[in-house]
């Protein structure tokens, strides 16, 4: 793409710094920088803007906040509590959302960012993972994603725990119970983290450095990380028109991105600003102070970790005693395996499909869903794994307001979480097979014009013409899915070296499942006279709908 003359701001700009720094080629080249355009690009800067509302709205809550769990007797403006002894957590927090100027409305802007913060990154992730955009140069990228991801739920973690109210209290206790569990390890982890026997003294001042000072420091380095692979590696481009892995079709950084992007921070902070509004959260005062002989009814965690419980509330009261030790396999399976699969599945897949598939060129056009069905079933499966998880979640309120057993409703959550992500990989692979087929028969026969036409035989069909040239473009991006060559064994029956023994013979077949074309898009279509139809005589009778 020609960028013809650079703009007068960009060139003042960068003639100023660069009488200065010498840095005005950098600016001039950068500025000018092509980005390729998708509306599913912005999901990931949905999280970015909101990382950065958190900073803002969570430094000015640091001035008011007092991290100690030393008692005291509240005196403050909210009568129902007056007289009630208290930490002084939660006594400043009450402070903050009553008496301090916009206190309340920077809780509740805070607490909402921090939910789209961590529901942005999923969805981007999903967008990266579904579209293939993770493979070969961004695997890097996508390992600091899937990092981010993790911390961003620990810093949620220690953030929903700081009031020290009895439903942030009653997750703590959760976390307590998690950590205490872990094999060799948990008695000193439970230590560091409660400074002695639950509850302690120091948990709230400890989380309180966690969550402003350690984790947001890493998770801004990621960040940081993340952006400039961004921008060196840029987004991959959607299939269309002209684009292929060795060009790049979109708008440069300045001014069209930049004016993108500086409007979309403010209608994301916007909508936070109307949730915090007028959209109550976490109202601490109506829970109560914490204390661990008290528990709420109803409690249920923030989103992003309503699937741990729901793996907590599914699993049977299993545990091993051996050699006078006990592992409690009711919260460590729990703990441990639905996060160990989700995360260590998203790390590892990029380079499972690369061995599967033996691809290691560089793509920079991203594929559509569809055309690669079994990520997209693995993928889907995944989703209603964490799904089931997080709905089970809710199960005694799921089960009073449906009037139903809580066991019952505990035993159909046990089944579907096995067979939930087998019946959609099989419903989601039919699906995108499906889809695949109506492009192929686009492309084969056109599209409908809504023109009927009778032929010289009598029979009535309707006239197709060729689909648009942008949609027809975007379709034949597709590309076969790559798949090891030279599996087949010789003359003699030999394999190939690499793939003899049984790990060679599973990747062969994973290789011939996974890959190939699975409907091609020049096929055969038993239809396809009736395509061209249209370039007939017009003597016949015609009529339109």
């Amino acid at each position: 793409m020609s960028t013809g003359n650079v703009p007068k701001p960009i060139a003042s700009t960068s003639s100023f710094i660069d009488d200065r720094i010498g840095a005005g080629n950098f600016l001039k080249r950068n500025l000018r920088k092509v980005f390729p355009d998708h509306w599913s690009f912005l999901l990931g800067e949905i999280a970015l803007y909101s990382f950065i509302v958190l900073l803002l709205t969570g430094t000015f809550l640091t001035f008011f906040f007092k991290p100690t769990m030393a008692h005291v007797i509240y005196d403050g403006s909210y009568e129902p509590l007056k007289g009630v002894m208290m930490s002084e957590a939660y006594a400043s927090t009450l402070h903050i959302s009553f008496d301090v100027r916009g206190g309340l409305l920077m809780r509740q802007m805070h607490h909402w960012a921090a939910l789209l913060f961590v529901a942005g990154m999923m969805v981007h992730a999903l967008r990266v993972f579904f579209t293939g955009a993770y493979r070969k140069p961004r695997e890097l990228n996508w390992l600091i994603g899937v990092g981010l991801l993790t911390l961003a739920l620990l810093e949620g973690l220690t953030g929903y725990s700081l009031p020290d109210d009895l439903l942030s209290g009653a997750g703590l206790r959760i976390t307590e119970g998690v950590a205490i569990s872990l094999p060799l390890v948990g008695t000193w982890i439970t230590f560091f983290l409660f400074g002695g026997e639950y509850p302690g003294e120091d948990v709230v001042s400890r989380f309180y450095s966690l969550h402003i000072l350690l984790i947001p420091g890493i998770l801004l380095a990621l960040i940081t990380a993340h952006m400039i692979l961004m921008w060196v590696q840029k987004h991959t481009q959607m299939p269309g028109k002209g684009r292929t892995n060795t060009n790049v079709v979109g708008a440069p950084f300045y001014p069209a991105f930049m004016a993108k992007a500086g409007a979309y921070f403010m209608f994301t902070f916007g909508a936070i600003a109307l949730l915090g509004t007028f959209a109550q959260i976490n109202p601490i005062w109506l829970f109560g102070p914490y204390t661990p002989a008290d528990i709420s009814a109803g409690s249920q965690p923030d989103f992003y970790m309503g699937f741990l419980e729901g793996a907590l509330r599914l699993m049977p009261a299993w545990e091993i005693n051996f050699l006078g030790f006990t592992l409690p396999m009711s919260v460590l399976i729990p703990a441990l395996v639905p996060m160990g699969i989700v995360m260590t599945g998203l790390a590892l897949y990029p380079f499972i499909e690369q061995w599967v598939t033996g691809d290691r060129s560089e793509h920079h056009v991203a594929e559509r869903p569809r055309n690669n069905p079994h990520r997209t079933s693995i993928g889907i499966s995944a989703v209603t794994f964490y799904g089931v998880l997080w709905l089970l979640g809710a199960n005694d309120e799921i089960s009073a307001f449906f009037h139903v057993s809580l066991n019952w409703t505990t035993y159909i959550g046990r089944v579907l979480v096995f067979v939930g992500p087998a019946v959609a990989y099989f419903i989601t692979y039919r699906m995108c097979l499906g889809l695949q087929r109506s492009d192929a028969s686009v492309i084969g026969h056109g599209v409908e014009s809504g023109v009927i036409k009778r032929l010289p035989s009598g029979e009535y069909i309707e006239v197709h013409v060729p689909p648009n040239e942008a949609i027809e473009a975007h379709m034949r991006g597709k590309t076969a899915i790559p798949v090891i060559t030279g599996t087949s064994a010789d003359s003699d029956g030999i394999p190939p070296k690499g793939m003899r023994g049984p790990l060679g013979k599973l990747r062969a077949k994973l290789s011939k499942a996974y890959g190939g074309e699975k409907i091609p898009l020049d096929g055969e279509h038993p239809h396809e006279e009736h395509a061209a139809v249209g370039s007939g005589e017009e003597d016949k009778s015609l009529t339109r709908h």
